[in-house]
């Protein structure tokens, strides 16, 4: 086993090298993808970094709206999924049909996105944002009325922080949702004095992303390979999406 994995590496990173390729990893990927990576963090930073590389091709090792963003930013490359079946449930909780039909009711109102939500989904968007500055980008906004799209928790919690009227799409994320409130109360009973000198103690050992443990070394070899699947957002949709992710980064991640 262990001779195989150094294989699979020696042969990745070869095959890397040829393909002037960059990998990049998301925080919930396997130890051993993360191993491997150029970069890893989360899905915005990750394709701000690939953008700015020399890199021809890029390996990106998270879901499919992450592929999707790489794209938007860098439309020049050539971006790969290795799993095209890694996707987001969050995400395909809203089409860009339902989201336009949602705006028709609501004339008044500016659509943020969470940046965990297709390309067409952006597209439709006013502007992005992410969990660190989702309260910035609705302040930012001068309309009264905001549908938030597709993340109801997110935007519940924003709904808390201000006077505008936050109307929420449907939308969650089934690995967050496992979470329990019993599992937050007895853990913090348990590690009273928890904080960033110590250990990190996991909320719930539900709480896996399925997708997200669906890319392997061995996906990443075939996809290098292979040069496949690749991810390519349309360019008329991509104009627009990459207009409401400029929009959140002129305020600012929220880092």
């Amino acid at each position: 086993m262990q001779d195989r994995y150094i294989e699979l590496r020696e042969r990745i990173l070869d095959l890397k090298g040829r393909r002037q390729a960059v990998i990049l990893a998301h925080n919930y990927q396997s130890g051993e993808v993360q191993d491997i990576a150029d970069f890893v963090g989360d899905s915005l930073d990750l394709s701000q970094k690939a953008a700015k590389t020399d890199a021809k091709v890029i390996v990106f090792c998270g879901v499919h709206f992450m592929a999707e963003t790489a794209s938007i930013l860098s439309p020049d490359k050539t971006v790969l999924l290795p799993d095209i079946n890694a996707g987001c449930p969050m995400a395909n909780m809203i089409t860009a049909g339902q989201l336009r039909d949602k705006k028709r009711e609501l004339p008044y109102a500016s659509t943020v996105c969470y940046v965990n939500s297709s390309a067409e989904v952006k597209a439709e968007s006013d502007i992005c944002c992410t969990s660190a500055n989702a309260v910035r980008v609705i302040e930012s906004l001068d309309t009264d009325e905001i549908l938030f799209v597709p993340d109801q928790y997110l935007g519940h919690y924003i709904s808390t922080t201000t006077d505008k009227k936050i109307i929420l799409w449907s939308g969650y994320c089934p690995t967050h949702a496992r979470i329990m409130p019993w599992e937050i109360t007895r853990l913090k009973q348990d590690y009273p004095n928890e904080n960033p000198d110590k250990k990190f103690i996991a909320a719930s050992k539900q709480a896996v992303c399925p997708n997200m443990k669906r890319i392997t070394l061995e996906k990443i070899l075939w996809s290098l390979e292979e040069l496949s699947p690749e991810v390519k957002v349309p360019e008329d949709i991509r104009l627009s999406a990459k207009s409401a992710v400029a929009k959140m980064l002129e305020i600012g991640r929220g880092d």
